[in-house]
């Protein structure tokens, strides 16, 4: 502590962005400040609690860049994180996508549900949303599909399909359409996109009318349905700004430790959704919402105007975001601010029982279980599965735990190529080539791997990583005859460690356990479900490139090789790969029977 308060006395009264860092020097906070001694300062003399308290007690160091503006400092703290991706601002990381409807003009008039990540993916394209209900997202599209006659199939078929003999097509793949009729159907449809439902409604009621004179009354009763559908959507969008301006309403509301934030989005002045969000406050609260919104909208629309409250830098969001934000005093915009605001507090209050809970199964449950280890910190945990495939295939698959959640980007799965059902060789195999390509591109590593499984589980994770010369702990998790985790064996002292099994850490390895099983099996599921001739083929023991050429170019799919004889196969391959054939086949079946 002596040395950061003599750093601190050498801190200038300037913008910038500043990281905090571990005993192991490694980054686990990055912020921003308009002054940089008064905010750090704040950290070490004020009085922090909550999250804050906890990353000031890892703090061991920490280090400064100054910027000539709060914009340059913005700027740089986003792309330190995105460098570092430091463990506490991993709270403020926001993964949420929501769907939007994309209208497609050329070549043909189509429309399509898309989530994008990138919004750069979206630029010069027509999206109307985002839908917080991707049912209802869905509901339109399907709805819009029977009322105009748009391209609904994949590609350019030869002759016209069943859409086009049912009147939900023109044809688009043979014939040449009429550019008015296509411009006059366009009109229509983006003009409902765009808030007008009384098109949509008039479209619906020709419909009606016409299925009723034609006595077909079943389909007169569905399109009925779906305009009640539309008019309960429409009718939830009480709150109107016509101005037809794309805007989101920003609010927040903090209490006992915990920021929660409510965007509304208004598109063509309709209210159509709200996105909510509930963190442990890190930093100051203008800050840690001005960086939320900043990482938000990288993954999201940028609307033409966002409404802040006045407590916002909103200046500083509009030279980052490069979109008009601007906050609002009175009018409409400020009754709008004021309801998410109460929806903000609303949403906090009723779950946060539930956050603190959350809390100590997560976050609480892994540094229980770093000081039953006894490790100087206990970040990732990198935990790994076997599951063999009819016992002549294997697969693994990885699964990560950050702060005592998963961190699905992270996950891994392998095929393995040891033909043998073989645990030991198969976690050689899969351990070997996870941490040396970690290596080779200087990955982070995991403070801690889990293997599913007992002391050859153990020997085998160890071996790798000793000639890779890595120092991880590994732990491995028995299940007794019941198949429920056991007992947690140290890899290191070979202790075996009781658990209570009403305690966080006990449920937390549990969790991690099941969470990598679901994730290997699924993968092995999906390698079956596949079919393809080839990826079949793989998995058999004798067959390699040439004779997998050879078996595909004479029977062309699975169900023909299981029809042929043993004698036909030996015509391609010899007895014994041949009976590997027909047995590997016998299992499938077996196992199929009894999922």
């Amino acid at each position: 502590m002596d040395k950061i308060k003599d750093k601190l006395k050498l801190v200038p009264h300037l913008p910038g962005s500043y990281q905090m860092k571990n005993e192991a020097g490694v980054i686990i906070y990055v912020g921003k400040a308009k002054d940089l001694k008064n905010r750090l300062t704040s950290y070490f003399t004020g009085r922090v609690t909550g999250k804050t308290a906890i990353l000031v007690s890892e703090i061991a160091d920490f280090e400064y860049i100054v910027t000539t503006s709060e914009v340059e400092a913005f700027v740089l703290e986003l792309n330190l994180i995105k460098l570092h991706d430091p463990k506490y601002n991993i709270l403020l990381k926001d993964d949420k996508t929501y769907p939007y409807i994309e209208y497609i003009s050329k070549p043909f008039p189509r429309l399509k549900i898309v989530r994008y990540h990138n919004l750069k993916r979206k630029d010069n394209k027509m999206l109307f949303g985002p839908y917080p209900n991707a049912y209802a997202a869905r509901r339109i599209v399907n709805l819009l599909n029977r009322l105009y006659p748009l391209k609904k199939c994949e590609g350019n078929k030869k002759e016209l399909c069943l859409y086009y003999h049912i009147g939900e097509c023109l044809g688009y793949c043979l014939k040449e359409i009429d550019s008015t009729k296509k411009q006059e159907m366009e009109q229509e449809i983006l003009s409902f996109l765009r808030g007008n439902d009384s098109v949509l409604k008039n479209k619906l009621k020709e419909k009606i009318n016409f299925y009723s004179e034609k006595l077909n009354f079943e389909k007169a009763l569905e399109l009925k349905q779906e305009m009640d559908y539309i008019s309960v959507i429409m009718d939830k969008q009480k709150v109107e700004l016509h101005d037809f301006i794309n805007r989101d309403i920003v609010a927040y509301y903090f209490d006992k430790g915990y920021l929660s934030i409510q965007i509304f989005f208004l598109r063509n002045g309709k209210l159509i959704g709200h996105h909510s969000e509930i963190f442990p406050l890190i930093s100051e609260v203008n800050e840690d919402v001005e960086l939320y919104l900043a990482t938000y909208y990288q993954k999201h629309e940028l609307p033409k105007e966002i409404i802040v409250p006045k407590t916002i830098n909103y200046e500083l969001l509009t030279n980052i975001l490069n979109t008009k934000v601007l906050t609002s005093i009175k009018g409409i915009k400020k009754k709008l601010l004021d309801m998410a605001k109460t929806n903000a507090k609303i949403a906090l209050n009723n779950k946060f029982a539930s956050l603190i809970q959350d809390d100590k199964r997560t976050y609480g449950a892994n540094e229980e279980l770093k000081e039953i280890l006894k490790l100087s910190k206990l970040d990732r945990i990198d935990a790994f599965d076997n599951s063999n495939l009819f016992g002549s295939f294997s697969v693994s698959g990885m699964v990560v735990f950050k702060n005592g959640k998963p961190s699905k980007k992270d996950y891994r799965k392998y095929k393995i190529s040891t033909e043998k059902n073989d645990d030991y060789h198969t976690m050689q195999e899969v351990i070997y080539r996870r941490y040396y390509k970690a290596l080779v591109n200087q990955e982070e590593l995991p403070d801690l791997i889990i293997v599913d499984g007992g002391l050859n589980q153990i020997n085998a994770c160890l071996d790798i990583l000793n000639e890779l010369n890595l120092k991880i702990k590994v732990c491995g998790l028995k299940k007794n005859d019941k198949h429920r985790t056991n007992e947690l064996i140290d890899g290191t002292t070979l202790e075996i460690i009781s658990l209570d099994r009403m305690s966080n850490v006990f449920h937390y390895l549990t969790r991690i356990q099941d969470e990598v099983h679901r994730f290997t099996i699924t993968y092995h599921k999906t390698i079956r479900s596949k079919g393809s001739i080839g990826s079949v083929l793989d998995n058999i023991e004798g067959i390699g490139k040439v004779r997998k050429k050879e078996l595909i170019k004479k029977y062309g799919s699975v169900a023909k090789i299981k029809q042929a004889s043993k004698e036909e196969l030996m015509e391609l391959v010899p007895e014994n790969v041949a009976n590997n054939i027909i047995k590997y086949f016998t299992e499938q079946e077996k196992e199929n029977n009894n999922s």
